[in-house]
């Protein structure tokens, strides 16, 4: 039971809305809430946010956890904070800047999926530089330097009045605390910081001078070090408290991406089982599910895996290295199947009326189609989908891949819907299996999949992660595992529990385990060479309309 001051609040800001969650010190969940913000579209490939509406959502949510606990604002000994890894801009009052090319000043986020930068990334690429070793040899157009030379040579009016860039959860920490303590986790996996140089971490100032950044430094826009996931980042301040409707009293965490924060959250059995046996970071995998997919594993040494960001060190577990392989889309992936039919709209609206969600819908249709005809996963034998309608983030690493889908027929309706959405759930589950290997390939041996994130409210999708990679999946017990990685660092910043590891394991527990059905995997087998094939077919193609020059798959 907990005592009467040391509750805990992890506040997550997803790529569509902001949440809160409410905990003690076990982990349990006590009250949630959610509530979407602005994403602005001005034109494809460009993704904007403000942060000020994510910080007002932040507050309102905050709000609400404590009135739905019946928690008292000066109950809540510490506060964590994750985010996704967009690019925040200030100017030097601490005022939204815009990123936009209309100048709106509440526009001030790039948003991580936001491509507007691969021009930059590729140019980055060419230069053959050392820290391009650590994000698994090609930096990607999600990554902070391309989006900033982006804005220095595309909007140099807001380069020369910015005064603070940040990713986003260090964002929420300084407009927390007032204190900017950059996140190790942000700043080596999204700014290149080599958290290995040194006992602080280091940052490589030639690579910045050589692609026309040296500016970033010196000025107050970028500190010079980061700090350790699980240290304090400062308390909140009087106006901050006031925002939220906490108090001063409240410790801030330094903040994490929310991927790792979802690491965090549901590797807890992990950590406890490698007290003993050190070999069970080797065999966990943890996947966190949601609009896009990201794929980390852990090790004692430095694994350098093409195609796959890292080797971090420190930047999830301490004292060990970090390898995340992603799926750019994967969750947006499926919502997009749904959105791009006709039957969509209709079968979203029947569902409502019965009370269950389109996905459910879909679930049911599709175990209809296969007791009907018969089979399992041979529903889709003749439908094969490529999921890269966002590019490839692991292990092709190239931002420019596209979709495909073979085997379209002139049918339609909701079962014609439901085949092709359960096709694209196998292709992200090969998806994944791709990265697996690629990670086998570097000494991993992935057995367990520690699944967290929205896929785990999907059961077609989480079988279907099991029976095409063989491994068991396993589901944390609190479903809220991002959230329960936030609250995690805001308990050791209020000195909760003695460190993260300890946070880990005293705050995270595994729960249902899924295992692999085997009698599909001959199935799968085949269909995953298909999947694997589909790629070199695309790029086949783009080389015979570039007529002999360099592969092109962008319109004029």
């Amino acid at each position: 039971m907990a005592s009467p001051n040391n509750f805990l609040i992890g506040i997550d800001v997803g790529t569509a809305s902001t949440r809160a969650g409410l905990f003690d010190p076990a982990g349990r969940l006590l009250a949630a809430a959610a509530s979407g913000h602005e994403i602005f579209r001005p034109r494809p490939d460009f993704v904007e946010q403000s942060s000020d509406d994510i910080w007002e959502k932040a507050g309102d949510c905050v709000r609400e956890v404590l009135r739905a606990s019946g928690v008292a604002p000066e109950a809540v000994a510490g506060l964590g904070f994750d985010a996704t890894c967009s690019l925040v801009c200030l100017d030097a009052a601490d005022r939204p800047l815009s990123v936009s090319g209309d100048g709106d000043a509440r526009r001030n986020i790039i948003v991580w999926m936001d491509h507007r930068a691969v021009d930059q990334a590729e140019r980055i690429n060419r230069g053959g530089h050392r820290v391009l070793d650590y994000v698994g040899g090609r930096i990607s157009p999600e990554m902070q330097p391309p989006k900033l030379l982006w804005l220095k040579e595309n909007l140099p009016g807001t380069w020369a009045k910015a005064g603070r860039f940040l990713d986003l959860a260090d964002f929420l920490v300084y407009r927390a605390t007032g204190q900017d303590r950059r996140s190790l986790c942000t700043s080596v996996c999204k700014w290149t910081y080599l958290g290995h140089q040194g006992p602080e971490g280091a940052w490589d100032l030639e690579f910045f001078r050589a692609i026309g950044l040296a500016d970033l430094f010196g000025n107050g826009r970028v500190p010079a070090t980061a700090h350790p996931l699980g240290s304090l980042a400062g308390a909140l301040s009087a106006k901050s408290a006031a925002e939220l409707g906490l108090t001063t009293g409240t410790m801030v965490g330094v903040g994490i991406i929310d991927a790792h924060a979802g690491g965090l959250g549901s590797l807890g059995p992990v950590a406890a089982s490698a007290r003993t046996d050190p070999a069970a970071w080797d065999r966990a995998l943890a996947l966190v599910g949601g609009t896009s997919s990201c794929h980390m594993v852990s090790s004692y040494t430095p694994r350098f895996v093409p195609g796959v960001w890292g080797p971090y060190r420190a930047a999830m577990i301490p004292g060990m290295w970090l390898n995340e392989g992603g799926q750019s889309a994967s969750g947006a992936l499926l919502d997009q199947v749904i959105e791009d039919s006709a039957a969509g709209a209709k079968l979203a609206e029947e569902a409502t009326k019965k009370g269950e969600s389109v996905y459910q819908a879909l679930n049911r249709i599709v175990h209809e189609l296969q007791a009907a005809a018969g089979c399992g996963p041979e529903l889709t034998i003749g439908l094969h989908v490529l999921p890269y309608h966002h590019g490839n983030r692991s292990p092709r690493a190239d931002p420019g891949a596209r979709g495909t889908v073979s085997g379209l027929t002139l049918e339609s309706g909701a079962e014609t819907l439901a085949l092709r959405y359960y096709a694209t759930v196998q292709a992200i589950a090969y998806g994944t299996r791709h990265i697996i290997e690629a990670l086998g390939e570097q000494g991993y041996r992935t057995a367990d999949i520690h699944l967290c994130g929205g896929h785990v409210n999907n059961p077609l999708l989480v079988q279907e992660y099991a029976d095409v990679t063989g491994c068991q999946v396993a589901l944390p017990r609190e479903k809220e595992a991002v959230l329960l990685g936030a609250a995690i660092l805001g308990a050791t910043a209020a000195g909760i529990h003695p460190g993260l590891l300890a946070a880990m394991e005293a705050m995270s527990h595994a729960g249902e385990m899924v295992r692999p059905d085997s009698r599909h995997a001959a199935y799968h087998q085949r269909k995953y060479e298909v999947f694997t094939r589909m790629y070199g077919q695309q790029k086949e193609l783009a080389a015979i309309m570039a007529g002999g020059g360099e592969a092109e798959s962008r319109p004029c």
